[in-house]
């Protein structure tokens, strides 16, 4: 899958619907890749996240999970850094509100690039960043995250609000199968998980739940 059909395949821009998969922070290289292979299948798109790694270990993770979205015609996101993105062949970066502007990750990686922006709770960051040329919006957390529980609570009429940009958009925050068919109603195109797959009993299961949801 190409960068230019994950756009083309949107509802509203052309990005893809199902599941917006994000990796765990694994310190073990091997078991990260046993873990993310078999749940791919059922991902939209992964996003490689790692705040622990040093960074020889995330480049050598994003390359490694390079190869296997390849195979799997999924795209690869990485979490933060357009320089690590743009070094491995990467299929985009997403950027938080402190990791740059989207001109400059554009500059950086291309015009093919998926460029997607944390946009939090805040309705205007997600205007300031359409307007700046990202491809996707992500907005939350919606509910309780295990993974960030401090995180700062978004509403499910933003969603709403924010189709106003005509981007596709991320929910993301303490998402689970149970759930997130609200999320979606109000205009979520993917829904992003980490703990909902990774900590699950059966991550194939849960990641398949998932994408059952945009059936």
């Amino acid at each position: 899958m190409t960068r230019h059909d994950m756009r083309r395949e949107s509802p509203q821009a052309g990005l893809l619907r199902g599941l917006y998969l994000i990796t765990p922070d694994e310190p073990d290289d091997g078991r990260l890749l046993a873990r993310v292979a078999p749940v791919l299948a059922h991902a939209a798109c992964l996003q490689y996240r790692n705040k622990r790694a040093s960074p020889r270990q995330r480049l050598r993770q994003v390359d490694a999970l390079r190869t296997l979205c390849t195979e799997a015609r999924v795209p690869l996101i990485v979490n933060d850094d357009a320089a690590l993105a743009a070094s491995t062949g990467a299929d985009g970066v997403h950027l938080g509100e402190h990791d740059g502007a989207v001109a400059a990750a554009r500059a950086l990686l291309g015009n093919d690039a998926i460029v997607g922006v944390s946009c939090y709770d805040d309705i205007r960051l997600g205007l300031d960043a359409a307007a700046q040329g990202a491809d996707y919006l992500a907005f939350g957390a919606f509910f309780v995250s295990p993974t960030k529980p401090t995180a700062r609570r978004a509403s499910i009429d933003l969603l709403q609000r924010a189709r106003i940009t005509g981007l596709p958009l991320v929910a993301i925050g303490g998402i689970s199968p149970d759930n997130a068919r609200s999320v979606i109603a109000a205009g979520a195109d993917m829904i992003a998980a980490i703990s909902g797959v990774f900590d699950a009993p059966d991550p194939v299961a849960a990641a398949r739940a998932y994408a059952a949801c945009f059936a």
